[in-house]
């Protein structure tokens, strides 16, 4: 009985240094996941809280008829060698008269043709991961009509991910970043609520921004024949902005996402112009609003996720526009002019002590992301390009356009 006493108390004496063996290192994984976001952040501020992508767009299979070729001619666009993916180069047509005889641009990165949706969504993926640790980030498609912003940010409309195809080596997986972004979300999610005991709730929204005013993307088709005004308002307070009468839909997984998805494609506005048959007429703005909390840390996050893909930039003379058309292409081309403003003048602001006035209220897109554009919010901007020849002077102004955003420091 004397030994059975011993061994009792030496048990309970193991158990308990057990327990605080246990304590200490949920305490340290406490202090490691802290340090983790801090770095996390840092790296991404490191990268600039501002950057830019230049990609230009994969051929399209009518692109590569015989009466194409001439129009295909790759050696106007002189991409670097592969240890430097910075630099792109347009080199101006003998024909035309150009002040310069070629143009030099250098992006935080550049992707040809070639490159996989799989390949752009690696270099951004961490930026989305911080939306979960609190901050606000918006990822921009900018660029002509017909560049592939839309390929870009969503992909193709015939990509269909299925068991076969996915173990499929040959199978060319074309999701845009919004569907990739959403995976990521809800992965990292998973996996800090498994291993630092995380909860996240999610709502997802989608609205279009269609000759500045806004238009909400998740009705049902019986609610969109009389569809409710829609109205910003934003707190000061919180810093946090939310749109009056516009559907929020609570997500648990990405199925839940693709379904909104879906039916968000069937209501954007899109009308055909001389520059693309099928060219999107409005901005179209997705929206992930990410609320944190850790129970045993008490501590609690407030994230949001904006994917914005932009109306195509055309000038009037191209598009031939007239009536309506003509009217949507002036509101586009002064929203796309207002937001260049906005990211110039923020970028006055944090390099000067002085108020420095920030045209938000220009237009509906910056007015919307007021909150989501300065201070510690991550911007990252694609800029979309045709490799067409004949596309060249709109290739030539998108990548002034973006060299502009590109020198900008913000934060």
């Amino acid at each position: 009985s004397q030994q059975r006493y011993q061994r009792n108390v030496e048990l309970e004496q193991q158990l308990k240094e057990a327990l605080e063996k246990v304590k200490h290192l949920e305490e340290q994984s406490d202090v490691d996941e802290v340090t983790r976001r801090k770095l996390h952040n840092q790296i991404q501020e490191l990268k600039g809280n501002i950057r830019v992508y230049a990609r230009v767009r994969p051929y399209l299979p009518s692109e590569t008829d015989d009466e194409m070729q001439n129009l295909l001619n790759v050696d106007h666009m002189l991409f670097p060698p592969e240890n430097d993916k910075r630099d792109l180069k347009l080199v101006s047509p003998q024909n035309e008269r150009y002040a310069n005889p070629e143009y030099h641009f250098q992006f935080d990165r550049c992707f040809p043709p070639s490159s996989k949706q799989e390949e752009i969504f690696e270099e951004i993926s961490q930026l989305v991961q911080s939306a979960l640790d609190g901050y606000k980030v918006c990822i921009f498609a900018y660029g002509q009509t017909g560049s592939g912003k839309t390929f870009t940010m969503q992909g193709s409309d015939s990509n269909t991910i299925t068991k076969d195809s996915m173990i499929d080596e040959n199978f060319n997986d074309t999701r845009g970043m919004i569907p990739r972004s959403v995976e990521k979300i809800f992965e990292v999610a998973s996996l800090l609520k498994s291993t630092r005991g995380w909860e996240f709730k999610v709502q997802a929204s989608f609205l279009e921004i269609y000759n500045n005013q806004l238009r909400d993307l998740l009705l049902s088709s019986n609610a969109s024949e009389n569809p409710p005004q829609l109205d910003i308002i934003h707190d000061a307070s919180s810093k946090m902005t939310r749109v009056q009468n516009l559907s929020y839909v609570d997500v648990e997984d990405v199925d839940s996402i693709n379904k909104l998805l879906n039916r968000a494609a069937k209501n954007r506005s899109v009308a055909a112009t001389n520059c693309n048959e099928q060219s999107s007429r409005s901005h179209s703005v997705f929206q992930l609003h990410i609320h944190g909390y850790n129970p045993s840390t008490q501590q609690s996050t407030v994230g949001e996720l904006n994917l914005i893909d932009l109306a195509g930039s055309e000038r009037l003379r191209e598009s031939q526009s007239e009536g309506q058309r003509l009217k949507e292409t002036q509101s586009i081309n002064s929203s796309l002019s207002t937001l260049g403003k906005v990211i110039s003048h923020l970028g006055k602001r944090s390099r000067s002590r002085k108020k420095v006035h920030i045209p938000f209220r220009d237009s509906k897109l910056t007015y919307l992301l007021q909150y989501a554009l300065g201070g510690d919010a991550k911007t990252l901007m694609f800029v979309n390009i045709s490799p067409n020849l004949q596309h060249f002077h709109e290739s030539l102004c998108s990548l002034r356009f973006a060299a502009k955003v590109n020198n900008t420091q913000i934060g």
